[in-house]
C-alpha cells in the first residue's frame, strides 16, 4: 500500500471511532419510530378518499410515556392518533412508545424528538406531564416542526415557544362520575383511589372522584357524610417502576384487606381492577374502575363499575388539519365532554362506559347525576369547601374557575391521603 493510501485509511478508521464514541456519549440513540399499521378493511370504508398520491404524506409523530397497549393513558392517545390519520387524507402516523425511565433509561424526550423529525415529522405530540421541560427544550430546537403537549399549560404560563400548543381533557367530570358509581355502590363506605404520582392534575382528579362519591352519597342515597372513608395512596409515578415505585398490586391488596369495597384507579394500568377480581374470585366482593382507556373493563369485566376515558381522535384531528392546512396557532386547550352524547366518539373529549359490576339501579341514578353535571344543575366545584389544613378554598356559594381547579395545591378536606 502506497502511503497516502495508507494515511487515509487510518484517517478513515478514526473518524469511524470517534463517531462511536460521541454517539456513546449521548447516552444511547433514541429507538427507530413505528410506523402505525394501515387502517383495516372495515375503517377504511368509512375513510375520506384518500389525498393526491403525488403529494408528499403529512407525517406526524408522537412520543408515549407508555407502551401502545397498556389498556390506558398510552393506549387512548395511540388510538386516538390512528382514529385522526384514518380521517385526515395524506397523513401518516409514526411513533415511540415506551419513553420512560424504566424502559429507556438513558433516553430523552429530545433525542426520540430528533429521530421522529428525521423521519419527517411535522407535528409532533408527548402525551406526559413529566415531558413538559423536553418538549419546551425540542420545540426550541426544531422551530419549523409544530408540537403539542398533553397535558400542560405551557401556553397559559407564557413559556411555550411560538410552535407549542397544549391540549387536555376535562377528565374531571369523568373523575366525579366514577366516584358517583363508587359510592352507589360501595357497601363498606370504604372507597380508596390509586393514585399516581402528586401534582396539580393528580390532586384536582382525586378531588373530583371525591367530590362526586360525596355528592351522590348523601343527595342520592341519603347516607350521612361522616360515614362515608374515601382515602388516596399515591405509588410515585404512572405506573408501576420495580424498585422505585410502590407496587400498585400490593396498594390495591392492602385497601381491601383495610376493608376497601371499590377502588377507584389513577394510574395507566390495570392492577386495581385484576386485584378486585381477584378478591372476588376468593370470596371477598370488590369492585373497582379502571381509568383512561375505553376497553380497560374488559380485563375484568364482572368487576368493573365503569371506566372513565379519553377519547383524543377528535382534537388531534382538528389540530392536524389545520397543521396540514397552515392555519394552526398555539393554544391552550382543555375540552369539555360533549354532553349531548359523552360517548359520541367524533365529538367527545371525554366519556364514561358502564361496567357490568353497576347495578340497574346504580346505573339509572348514575344517569341522573351525569344528567345534573350536563345541564349545570350539579356543580360540585361550588363552596364552601376546605383544603386538607383547614384553608378555605371556596367561600360559600363561590364557584371555582377554571384557574383555580387546574392549579389545585391540596387534597379537600375529608380525604385520607398526602397532598404533597
Amino acid at each position: 500500500m502506497q502511503p497516502t493510501m495508507f494515511l487515509r485509511a487510518q484517517l478513515i478508521i478514526v473518524l469511524l471511532m470517534l463517531g462511536s464514541i460521541l454517539l456513546s456519549a449521548c447516552g444511547g440513540s433514541a429507538p427507530t419510530p413505528t410506523e402505525a399499521p394501515a387502517p383495516t378493511e372495515a375503517s377504511a370504508a368509512t375513510e375520506t378518499p384518500a389525498a393526491d398520491p403525488s403529494n408528499e404524506p403529512f407525517v406526524f409523530g408522537m412520543v408515549l410515556v407508555g407502551p401502545i397497549n397498556d389498556g390506558g393513558w398510552s393506549q387512548a392517545h395511540y388510538e386516538g392518533a390512528l382514529y385522526a390519520e384514518e380521517r385526515l387524507p395524506g397523513s401518516k402516523f409514526i411513533y415511540i412508545d415506551k419513553v420512560n425511565p424504566a424502559d429507556k433509561p438513558n433516553v430523552q424526550v429530545v433525542q426520540v424528538v430528533d429521530e421522529l423529525v428525521a423521519q419527517g415529522a411535522k407535528l409532533i405530540i408527548t402525551n406526559s406531564d413529566d415531558f413538559k421541560d423536553g418538549t419546551r427544550e425540542a420545540a426550541k430546537a426544531h422551530p419549523d416542526v409544530i408540537f403539542i403537549h398533553a397535558s400542560g399549560d405551557d401556553v397559559l404560563t407564557g413559556l411555550a415557544p411560538a410552535n407549542l400548543g397544549n391540549v387536555m381533557g376535562k377528565m374531571e367530570y369523568g373523575k366525579m362520575i366514577a366516584g358517583c358509581a363508587a359510592a352507589l355502590t360501595t357497601k363498606s363506605g370504604r372507597i380508596s383511589y390509586l393514585g399516581p404520582l402528586i401534582n396539580d392534575e393528580t390532586r384536582r382528579l382525586v378531588n373530583s372522584a371525591f367530590l362526586g362519591a360525596r355528592h351522590c352519597w348523601t343527595e342520592l342515597r341519603g347516607n350521612d357524610p361522616a360515614d362515608l372513608s374515601f382515602e388516596v395512596t399515591w405509588i410515585g409515578f404512572w405506573f408501576n417502576i420495580p424498585g422505585v415505585t410502590l407496587d400498585p398490586t400490593q396498594v390495591a391488596n392492602d385497601f381491601i384487606n383495610s376493608g376497601t369495597d371499590v377502588i377507584i384507579s389513577g394510574i395507566d394500568t390495570t392492577e386495581a381492577l385484576i386485584e378486585a377480581n381477584k378478591a372476588t374470585q376468593a370470596g371477598t366482593p370488590v369492585f373497582a374502575l379502571p381509568y383512561d382507556f375505553e376497553g380497560a373493563c374488559a380485563q375484568a369485566e364482572a368487576v368493573c363499575l365503569g371506566v372513565p376515558y379519553f377519547h383524543w381522535g377528535p382534537a388531534y384531528l382538528q389540530i392536524l388539519t389545520a397543521a396540514k392546512q397552515g392555519t394552526w396557532e398555539p393554544a391552550w386547550q382543555w375540552l369539555d365532554p360533549d354532553w349531548t352524547d359523552i360517548n359520541n366518539k367524533d365529538t367527545s373529549a371525554i366519556g364514561f362506559i358502564k361496567g357490568a359490576g353497576l347495578s340497574d339501579e346504580a346505573s339509572a341514578q348514575l344517569d341522573e347525576f351525569i344528567a345534573g353535571l350536563a345541564d349545570g344543575s350539579i356543580s360540585l366545584f361550588t363552596g364552601p369547601l376546605k383544603f386538607q389544613d383547614g384553608t378555605v378554598f371556596l367561600a360559600e356559594g363561590e364557584v371555582a374557575t377554571d384557574e383555580q381547579i387546574w392549579y389545585m395545591p391540596q387534597l379537600l378536606e375529608g380525604i385520607t391521603g398526602r397532598s404533597q
